[in-house]
């Protein structure tokens, strides 16, 4: 087909092209001759080229089929879930690798009775997964979820039952550092409780039983927070019949008796026993008598005797000056004490019999002079303090024990 069309305007990338109808068209410049300017007359002849067409479907039918045969011959499968080891509050789960095909994974989630208990953390490396706190004996239904680019796809139903408290096939030991002889006590013991021991501390290890603390083992069990224990809690259980705690049976835990799988060790001295404080005071050697304090009462002992107290004080042998030089001084506090209370005891008699009433009293005759001449001085001294008391009133009436003057 020829088609004759009138240059209009010529630019660098476009042509634009007038057709007899006066319609515009925009022809690349490239195409044309280069000798064209505006106004020239251009034929192009428009044709069909069908072995290009058949040449450009065989190629395009071979891509499709490439495309088809990588990444849409093979799809995502679901996970398949099971139950490895149950207890009487865990259960543990494991399932096949992922099979994703050219698909890209987006999560991988646990489904515990139809409600999400969690996604699995690292679904492409981590093949099984722990569930702690359950009832004891209590059915569970389990299933994994996996959401892809491809779709979503789910795993069968599991359903488990926890154990009894009788039952202890669910325990799973790993043994530590043992001697031989409680290794092979521990080996038939566990076959007689139904239980099972693994090589090594896995995820669905229950309890690690050693002797000693140490070990790569040992320190594996710590870091999952797997229960390390001697291997009396084995016996314990046997002979109980159920599985018991084991707060008593720790390795680190105060041993209440001898165990059955304890090794006989050398006799040694026994380590001496910290003593009472009773206990050590009667081991003390037997003390002199120390002096005992004198009571404070009105009746204090008089001055020479306090000296001679003093003195006694003063003459007993102490372990250094200082000691002596104390006793001193609590000994003269003493002594002064003492003598103030001496003091006070007097003054408060005095007023007391001050207060007193004469009392009218039948004097016998005597024919003593001398005895006549003390007694008419004494009643005249006692007329003289009764004339000198009119006047005044006596400390004793009314008066308390501070009133009296020092």
């Amino acid at each position: 087909m020829l088609v004759s069309l009138t240059v209009g305007k010529v630019d660098a990338g476009v042509t634009v092209l007038l057709t007899p109808d006066k319609r515009l068209i925009e022809f690349p410049s490239i195409l044309l001759p280069p000798d064209i300017s505006s106004g020239s007359i251009v034929d192009i002849n428009v044709a069909r080229n069908k072995a290009s067409e058949a040449q450009a479907e065989r190629a395009f039918r071979s891509l499709q089929d490439s495309i088809l045969s990588s990444f849409g011959a093979d799809t995502p499968s679901p996970p398949v879930l099971r139950c490895r080891n149950a207890t009487q509050t865990s259960v543990v789960l494991e399932w096949d690798p992922i099979h994703l095909a050219t698909a890209d994974l987006i999560s991988l989630a646990l489904y515990r009775n139809g409600q999400k208990a969690g996604n699995i953390p690292k679904p492409l490396s981590m093949h099984t997964t722990k569930i702690s706190g359950l009832a004891v004996d209590t059915e569970y239904t389990f299933h994994l979820v996996l959401r892809t680019t491809a779709g979503t796809f789910a795993s069968q139903r599991v359903t488990v039952r926890t154990h009894k408290m009788t039952d202890l096939s669910g325990i799973t030991i790993t043994m530590g550092i043992l001697p031989a002889i409680v290794k092979e006590g521990l080996t038939a013991a566990v076959e007689r409780i139904g239980a099972k021991i693994v090589d090594g501390v896995r995820i669905d290890t229950t309890h690690f039983v050693t002797t000693e603390g140490r070990g790569i083992q040992w320190e594996k069990a710590n870091e999952m927070n797997i229960p390390v224990v001697r291997p009396e809690w084995v016996d314990a259980c046997e002979r109980g019949g159920r599985i018991l705690g084991v707060t008593k049976f720790y390795l680190d835990a105060a041993r209440v008796g001898p165990g059955s799988y304890e090794t006989p060790v050398s006799a040694t001295a026994p380590s001496p026993v910290p003593k009472q404080p009773e206990q050590q005071q009667k081991d003390l050697p037997p003390q002199p008598p120390a002096a005992e304090p004198a009571a404070a009462t009105a009746t204090a002992p008089s001055g020479a005797e306090a000296k001679e107290q003093g003195d006694d004080v003063e003459s007993s042998p102490s372990d250094s000056e200082e000691e002596q030089e104390e006793d001193a001084d609590r000994d003269e506090e003493k002594t002064a004490v003492q003598n103030e209370y001496k003091v006070l005891g007097d003054e408060r008699s005095q007023a007391e019999l001050a207060s007193r009433p004469k009392q009218p009293t039948v004097e016998e005759d005597d024919d003593d002079e001398g005895s006549n001449g003390d007694e008419d001085r004494k009643g005249s001294a006692d007329k003289k303090g009764a004339e000198k008391d009119t006047g005044k009133k006596s400390p004793g009436d009314g008066s308390s024990f501070q009133d009296v003057a020092l």
